[in-house]
């Protein structure tokens, strides 16, 4: 008897069977639009059917914000880029969009990343041969129609940043046949001129409009170009090959401009705004300097052999001044007391007594004589007075009795 498979199992082996098959995980359906539901989850639920059949088909949120560049709409032509897998749970098959694009340009999308993926191999996308956009271009070209709103928002912006940029349009047709050619011979035009930067660009359109900067030679003209290139064609969704060749690449031509012509009234209020920074800088630095100077000057005059030479002289003369009034101090004491004792010596001295009527009694040898009994009769003594020496002869001697 043959095995017997639940539905799951015959489900998930169809499933895995679609998984396995490389055609059907990266598929591109062209077909028109039909039963477009867009859900509160933010997936999209549609047909896409034509003369001979339907298939259903999703596309979840995550996929809308890079597949999907315009509003499905019902009776759409599109060709939808995405995978085709089997839902297990109802066991039917359906289309799961990662892209989604209207008919027309299916085929040069194809062809743009066929270029895309070849340029990449090639080198021209790595970073390291981006050159550097000057901050303070003064010499720009442009490198686009000269009747198109491009140049017009160049040309205004330019004039609003900075008066002094002087601005070079090489005119050239931007879409159509010839363009590529045209758009090359003009970024080499400029290239010789030696300027400071080149905007290649124009305004928005389609994929079609837009072609010319998707070709090869427009491509490989900007990455041989010597002078820094900034790619601004169309709007900010749309991306050209250019964009990523390019050494920057702006979302639209008046991004461009803004990136390219620097705002001169910004760099001249920096200007001024920096200068009183520098002067209050330099003022508090000489400040700081000045006062430094002005301690090494006063200790290099402390210090100088000739103001210590003053300064010692100075404090000699004080010292000398000191030391006279402490001598004259101590004489002036020492004077005041001989004064004293000799006062005292005065009141005690002999003269002093004779002078008052008294005598000064003395031998010979004059000794004092101060007791009866240390002389006999006849002997001689000597009387001393105020004004001279009297000598006298004993002649009776009495004795005091006590």
């Amino acid at each position: 008897m043959a095995s017997i498979y639940t539905v799951t199992q015959v489900n998930r082996y169809i499933s895995q069977m679609f998984q396995q098959d490389f055609m059907l995980n990266n598929i591109s359906v062209k077909g028109e639009i039909s039963n477009c539901k867009y859900h509160n989850s933010g997936h999209i639920y549609f047909s896409l059917k034509d003369d001979g059949g339907v298939v259903s088909a999703v596309m979840f949120a995550g996929n809308r914000h890079n597949g999907l560049k315009f509003q499905l709409e019902e009776g759409q032509k599109v060709v939808v880029l995405g995978n085709v897998g089997v839902y297990e749970k109802d066991g039917k098959y359906q289309l799961y969009a990662k892209q989604i694009i209207l008919e027309g340009t299916g085929l040069l999308y194809q062809r743009f990343e066929q270029l895309k993926k070849k340029l990449e191999e090639m080198g021209l996308f790595d970073s390291m041969y981006k050159k550097p956009i000057p901050a303070f271009a003064t010499r720009i070209g442009v490198c686009t129609a000269k009747t198109g709103a491009a140049i017009q928002d160049i040309i205004h912006i330019s004039a609003r940043r900075n008066p002094f940029v002087q601005l070079y349009l090489y005119p050239c047709l931007v879409q159509g046949e010839g363009a590529a050619p045209d758009i090359v011979n003009a970024i080499r035009a400029l290239d010789r001129m030696g300027l400071d930067i080149i905007i290649v660009g124009r305004g928005g359109g389609s994929i079609e409009d837009l072609w010319a900067f998707n070709e090869e030679i427009v491509a490989k003209a900007v990455f041989d170009c010597n002078t820094p290139v900034i790619s601004a064609v169309g709007h900010e969704t749309d991306w050209t090959i250019t964009d990523f060749v390019a050494d920057k690449r702006a979302a639209t031509p008046s991004a461009a401009a803004e990136l390219a012509v620097f705002d001169y009234y910004d760099f001249v209020e920096k200007q001024d705004h920096y200068k009183k920074v520098l002067a209050s800088y330099m003022l508090r630095k000489t400040s700081a300097c000045r006062s430094k100077i002005e301690t090494y000057e006063a200790k290099i005059q402390r210090y100088n052999p000739k103001n210590q030479l003053t300064n010692k002289k100075i404090y000699l003369q004080d010292l000398s001044t000191r030391i006279s009034e402490i001598f004259y101090n101590m004489m002036r004491d020492k004077k005041h007391r001989l004064e004293m004792y000799a006062e005292k010596l005065n009141g005690m001295s002999p003269l002093n007594r004779i002078s008052k009527g008294f005598a000064y009694v003395s031998y010979k040898d004059g000794k004092p004589l101060n007791s009866v009994r240390q002389v006999s009769e006849e002997e001689k003594i000597f009387l001393r007075l105020r004004d001279g020496t009297i000598t006298a002869q004993i002649t009776d001697i009495c004795e005091e009795q006590k």
